[in-house]
């Protein structure tokens, strides 16, 4: 796709998005197993289940735009996952381990959180006001998860200051 108009950029985020909801799909059980701090694990698989909804939410988005669902490989997600791979394999404690998938998690909270920040403004400017309230809803979803992985790092994993 030639992007050429912040329309054409918008639609190229969004496949882009759709991408690593559908990755993170098949990604987020995995990273379950590996919890080992029953909270973690159970976020993860609360946040798997939310995850499905935000897929089902562009389908949405995809519709109302008259587009086919259509993802672009999303090269930042593939590095933040080889990332989290190669960290965690390493990991015999624990508490590291659970530690260390949090801050994967969470980088991933971040970019996901940084895109539908900016698809939410896009939206708005291009005056597609009809899929505005989807991506908020689905961008609070996941300041809700960075917020509760926050929340299990301090109160559990992280260890606490003697």
């Amino acid at each position: 796709m030639k992007i050429q108009t912040l329309e054409d950029l918008f639609h190229d985020m969004i496949q882009d998005i759709y991408y690593v909801e559908k990755k993170l799909v098949k990604t987020l059980p995995g990273m379950a197993k590996k919890a080992t701090t029953p909270d973690l694990r159970a976020a993860i698989e609360d946040h798997l289940e939310e995850t499905q909804g935000h897929v089902e939410r562009l389908e949405q988005v995809f519709e109302i735009l008259g587009k086919s669902p259509k993802a672009k490989k999303c090269e930042a997600l593939e590095g933040l996952l080889t990332e989290a791979d190669e960290v965690t394999s390493e990991i015999k404690d624990e508490m590291t381990l659970d530690a260390a998938l949090i801050a994967s998690a969470q980088a991933v909270e971040h970019y996901e959180i940084a895109r539908y920040g900016t698809l939410c403004a896009w939206a708005e400017t291009l005056g597609k006001d009809d899929v505005v309230d989807l991506f908020e809803k689905t961008l609070e979803e996941e300041k809700a998860a960075d917020e509760k992985l926050t929340m299990i790092a301090e109160e559990e994993v992280n260890p606490q200051p003697a």
